[in-house]
């Protein structure tokens, strides 16, 4: 599986980008209008908290599932261990840690604003058939959502004997429509081709990783599917290093019709349980 890197400022960019979506799964893009020096240090901003002990202050509340998850918090479908990690959940109606800056919420509006335009570009470059499968525009369906989040991820250095099969993100498909992702801090993301083989994203700074996910796929028949990724675990010297991602996962308003009868809200909630994010019994009380 090739991923070629896409100019966002090309003439040719939204089909070449629409292009690589229904063939892999993903799409990498340079040259956006993201700020690379505020990725940075929106980075640089999450790696203070996670160092802190303070961040055990923000642990998350089940019903909301918004604020601070415990490494080891979470346990890809299929997976009898839990992932190598730590990670904050951040929707437009979170609080931020005390004392951290508003960044977070300047890349929050950068990646949603954009994110809105790649919709734009997957309705109009999808073929009429799946165009006419689409409840509403794809972009209507995020609008103004509470449910669209930020996930700061932090993979701590491995240090001591790791559970056997323990990995820093196992082998998964995400939820949502679409997922935005600036380049992490270090390289490990995969994903899984046709053949059943592992290929590295590739990715320089400043450039931006797009996949689709399981709502995406599903609102379009499969004609976009949502491809198998993970994290490994690096091996040598980097293992001895923390890695930093900040995916923005794009959601649909909970009323918003997926496909037949389901919407996504109701899709959300099967998946939370899977991942053992939710009790069976519980609803997330997100605020509109």
């Amino acid at each position: 599986m090739i991923l070629t890197p896409i100019d966002y400022q090309a003439e040719e960019a939204p089909t070449d980008f629409v292009r690589s979506l229904h063939r892999t799964g993903f799409a990498v893009l340079r040259q956006t209008p993201i700020s690379s020096e505020l990725v940075q240090r929106t980075y640089e901003d999450w790696a203070a908290f996670f160092r802190s002990e303070h961040k055990h202050s923000y642990t998350f509340d089940p019903q909301l599932q918004s604020g601070y998850f415990p490494f080891q918090s979470e346990q890809a479908k299929g997976y009898t261990v839990p992932d190598l990690k730590e990670f904050f959940h951040l929707y437009a109606w979170s609080e931020l840690p005390e004392g951290m800056s508003d960044r977070s919420w300047q890349l929050f509006a950068q990646l949603r604003h954009l994110a809105a335009q790649l919709l734009g570009w997957i309705e109009t470059e999808s073929p009429p058939a799946v165009q006419q499968g689409f409840t509403m525009p794809l972009s209507a369906m995020i609008a103004d959502s509470p449910e669209t989040l930020m996930r700061p991820l932090h993979y701590p250095p491995l240090a001591g004997p790791l559970p056997p099969g323990s990995v820093r993100a196992a082998a998964h498909e995400d939820i949502n429509l679409i997922t935005l992702l600036p380049i992490a801090t270090a390289p490990g993301l995969e994903i899984l081709d046709p053949q059943g083989c592992w290929t590295t994203v590739p990715g320089d700074s400043g450039d931006l990783i797009i996949n689709v996910g399981d709502m995406l796929a599903l609102a379009s028949h499969g004609h976009y599917r949502s491809t198998t990724h993970r994290v490994v675990n690096p091996v040598g010297t980097a293992a001895q290093r923390s890695r930093f991602s900040l995916p923005l996962f794009l959601h649909p308003r909970r009323e918003v019709v997926l496909a037949g009868p389901i919407t996504a809200h109701t899709y959300l909630l099967e998946r939370l349980r899977e991942l053992g994010l939710l009790k069976s019994e519980a609803s997330p009380a997100l605020v509109s």
